[in-house]
């Protein structure tokens, strides 16, 4: 089994950041400087970012705030991870598409449920190191969009440890579907009204698959890539709400 390597540790205004490798894997993990026990969450990243994106290093931030421990890995192809052949194939597909104004949707879900494949035992490889440190204490949850959603609704589906999730801004796969179905934890699942790449209908479809009985639907008016900030404070209040 590989073994968690912590690479570098800094300390920057009462957040400890852990950069960290586990086998093939980098990632990052914020903690508050105390680091007391708590639960963690897990950041999902989009489609061609990392675990040092931006995004990623705010969410943890405001987390490490309310007193959460976050977490985040690169997907595979993503960060400084080697590409394979069909990493940039599909890639410059999806580009291509963009410019010419086509669906980019038939490229990116069949490739982004590849990756979830290669992503998910990763995720459940970095739990397994992670549950070992004597400041994370449990219960897990899960944040991601975009492709975040796409690797996080297979995981949440096999790994009982994610106890809360908030997904969205993805389009509906009977694939996903059939794993959204298994899911029974509360979730948030946003949705993006105006998207232009995703029909609202497919959109809301796939958060009408989840089984969970304790669900909501965040609408919000903007294009894809224009996901309020509030979200996030409501991604902070929804896991203080169910993983205190």
């Amino acid at each position: 089994m590989d073994q968690l390597r912590f690479i570098s540790t800094t300390t920057t205004n009462g957040v400890l950041e852990r950069e960290f490798s586990l086998g093939d894997v980098h990632g990052m993990l914020w903690s508050p400087a105390s680091a007391e026990p708590a639960p963690l969450v897990l950041l999902g990243h989009g489609g061609g970012r990392d675990s040092k994106a931006a995004p990623m290093v705010g969410r943890a931030r405001m987390l490490t705030e309310a007193g959460f421990h976050a977490v985040s890995i690169d997907a595979p192809g993503h960060g400084d991870r080697p590409r394979t052949a069909l990493d940039e194939r599909e890639t410059v597909a999806m580009q291509h598409a963009m410019e010419v104004g086509e669906p980019v949707g038939p490229i990116v879900v069949p490739y982004n449920l590849h990756l979830a494949e290669r992503a998910v035992p990763e995720w459940q490889a970095t739990l397994d190191a992670l549950e070992q440190l004597p400041e994370i204490s449990g219960p897990f949850g899960y944040f991601g969009l975009n492709m975040g959603t796409a690797i996080g609704v297979p995981l949440t589906a096999v790994d009982g440890r994610i106890t809360a999730a908030v997904f969205g801004i993805f389009w509906y796969d009977e694939t996903l579907a059939e794993h959204a179905r298994r899911i029974k934890v509360p979730v948030e699942f946003a949705v993006q009204w105006d998207d232009q790449h995703i029909p609202r209908e497919s959109a809301m479809a796939l958060f009408d698959a989840f089984a969970s009985t304790e669900k909501s639907l965040h609408a919000n008016a903007g294009a894809h890539k224009e996901v309020p900030r509030f979200e996030v404070d409501s991604m902070v209040r929804f896991f203080t709400r169910h993983l205190r």
